[in-house]
């Protein structure tokens, strides 16, 4: 794979690819790749573009294929239903071939105005990974703010990585893309996979721009579901804390056990339920979310095993001429 990106130096192939991941975006993707391209161009590299119809039920892929017709530079494919972003991202990569590959949104939430300055810093040999981290959250209600800043603590606890403010919009060398597709994992999580592969990364501050979609897309649901999926996928630190707590409150149990027979040896003890119901409702409580909790890393294991795979295509339109190693 390296020697492929030696053959698009010297201008034989695609040396940068961006991978566009789309999902209900018909109504202003044709702008937006329009500013996407002539941003991408500034770079003066030869460039090829992914967009990927994660099984949009608008004209997005009328869209695509009426891009695809007229640019050469351009593949388009298309799910049979929605598989989610990080199906579409991994899609995406697979049909690369560039030197260095770029994984931005559709809707110019991720500025394009950044993508020759991320180029710059991939060319200088400063980094393998150029990540963009989210200096706010723009306007977006306070509840979602508070949320999302609770998953990133939360995540960047159970993984050991800081990913707080991080992006899907990055540039990764061709070794870098390599590697995440050669990971077995068939429920990933892409922000903190690239953060666990290691590999020179550097940050570059982001401000945060509303897209153009008239709506998000990612529902409460949708959003919670990523949410668990990212903490099981990447790490088993709240099955350890689930033990640790256990014992904790083994220990418990034995002080007060020792509290209450000492009372009742010395004929102190006050009779009523109160501390029996506040006790069985605190102890319920816990083994609740201790059973939730591995319930989550079960299922986890149940789709992993299943193999099934992550994405299936219905489309694909690219240029007659093109390989499938893009040569």
């Amino acid at each position: 794979m390296k020697d492929k990106g030696k053959e698009n130096l010297s201008g034989t192939g695609p040396l940068l690819s961006i991978v566009i991941p789309l999902y209900r975006e018909g109504a202003h993707f044709g702008t937006s790749f329009s500013e996407i391209r002539r941003c991408a161009e500034s770079t003066s590299l030869s460039c090829e573009y992914i967009l990927v119809d994660d099984g949009s039920d608008d004209n997005t892929w009328e869209v695509i294929e009426e891009i695809c017709g007229k640019d050469s530079a351009v593949t388009g494919l298309r799910f049979s239903r929605n598989f989610g972003k990080e199906a579409a991202i991994y899609a995406g990569l697979e049909r690369t071939s560039g030197s260095a590959v770029i994984v931005m949104d559709g809707d110019l939430q991720h500025p394009p105005e950044m993508i020759p300055e991320m180029v710059r810093i991939w060319q200088g040999g400063k980094a393998q990974v150029v990540n963009t981290v989210r200096s706010g959250r723009g306007s977006r209600f306070l509840g979602y703010k508070l949320a999302a800043r609770l998953h990133g603590m939360i995540l960047n606890t159970l993984s050991g990585f800081d990913l707080e403010g991080s992006s899907d919009f990055k540039l990764m060398d061709r070794a870098v893309v390599d590697s995440y597709l050669r990971l077995g994992e068939s429920r990933i999580f892409y922000r903190g996979l690239v953060a666990w592969m290691g590999f020179r990364q550097v940050n570059l501050p982001m401000e945060f721009v509303e897209g153009r979609k008239a709506g998000s897309s990612w529902s409460l649901p949708r959003l919670v579901r990523l949410a668990l999926n990212s903490f099981t996928s990447f790490s088993t630190l709240a099955l350890h804390l689930v033990t640790f707590l256990g014992l904790l409150l083994f220990c418990f149990s034995i002080l007060l056990s020792f509290n209450t027979l000492l009372q009742w040896m010395q004929g102190s003890a006050v009779p009523g339920f109160t501390t029996v119901i506040l006790l069985q409702l605190i102890f319920s409580s816990i083994i609740m979310i201790a059973l939730g909790i591995i319930g989550e890393y079960i299922a986890t294991i149940f789709h992993e095993i299943k193999n099934r795979p992550r994405y299936i295509l219905m489309k694909e339109f690219a240029r007659p001429d093109r390989s499938p190693d893009g040569e």
